[in-house]
């Protein structure tokens, strides 16, 4: 229903929503925040107006993924800097540690409410520590449709949890939170986060634990990484099943406690 619904009402919903100016503070503040030519991902990215645009006229490097096919082929003619995915996220599949910031606003709540705990895993993991979720959840927990949405002929529907359990979901997950705000639409809202991912803290010199040599398959943050060929980790002080690959080589760091949760 939510890609349908966004396949039909793409040029309606850029007329009822394309003066919007609360993006506008949320992206300066995004930028800086992240390094210069960063990798953002924007999931729901629509049209990619005016987030992807934003990014991309500011330097950095963007990737948007989205459920609609017209919502991708709109964003790859108006934004033609930027990559662009269609694609699921919840079942989405990123190199772990790619990204320095993630933007998901609006799309979560579009998201079955069960479900979205195991996206945010999934976020948390596309990250690199220290990295930026920049996201807008439900503000009271509510799942619903509208058959007539913004009165353009087609469907919508919607899932959330409250705030208080979207911020649980980012606290279990890896993320520090650093603001919450209420955005008000109408006579509701939604709650917009700023969080940050873990930096895994390194050991003191000299109480390093010792390289494990083996093949590994490590199970947390509801993913299972696996390794096809002998690998080398080292535990780095993080609190639970935490994966940090290192890029361009079969190394990884592993927190040795419970892996296996």
């Amino acid at each position: 229903m939510v890609r349908r619904g966004y396949d039909v009402l793409s040029e309606h919903y850029e007329r009822a929503f394309g003066s919007e100016t609360k993006y506008g503070p949320w992206m300066w503040e995004l930028l800086g925040r992240v390094p210069e030519a960063g990798a953002v991902l924007d999931i729901g990215c629509g049209t990619g107006v005016p987030v992807a645009r934003a990014l991309v006229a500011a330097g950095q490097r963007v990737t948007g993924v989205d459920i609609s096919e017209v919502q991708i082929r709109r964003a790859r003619e108006l934004v033609p800097g930027a990559d662009f995915i269609r694609a699921d996220a919840t079942t989405l599949e990123l190199p772990p540690g790619s990204f320095d910031a993630v933007v998901c606003l609006y799309v979560l709540i579009h998201v079955p409410v069960e479900e979205q705990p195991a996206l945010l895993e999934l976020i948390a993991s596309w990250l690199r520590p220290g990295g930026w979720f920049l996201s807008t959840t439900g503000h009271r927990a509510w799942t619903g449709t509208d058959e007539n949405w913004l009165g353009g002929g087609a469907a919508m529907w919607w899932s959330h949890a409250d705030a208080a359990t979207n911020r649980a979901w980012l606290v279990r997950v890896g993320f520090d939170v650093v603001h919450e705000e209420f955005v008000p639409e109408g006579d509701s809202g939604h709650v917009l986060f700023w969080a940050r991912h873990h930096t895994p803290a390194p050991y003191a010199a000299g109480s390093e634990p010792e390289l494990v040599r083996g093949t590994v398959t490590v199970r947390g943050r509801g993913q299972k990484w696996s390794t096809s060929t002998t690998a080398w980790a080292k535990a780095v002080g993080a609190s639970w099943g935490t994966l940090w690959p290192m890029p361009g080589s079969v190394r990884c760091w592993y927190a040795p406690v419970n892996l296996e949760r």
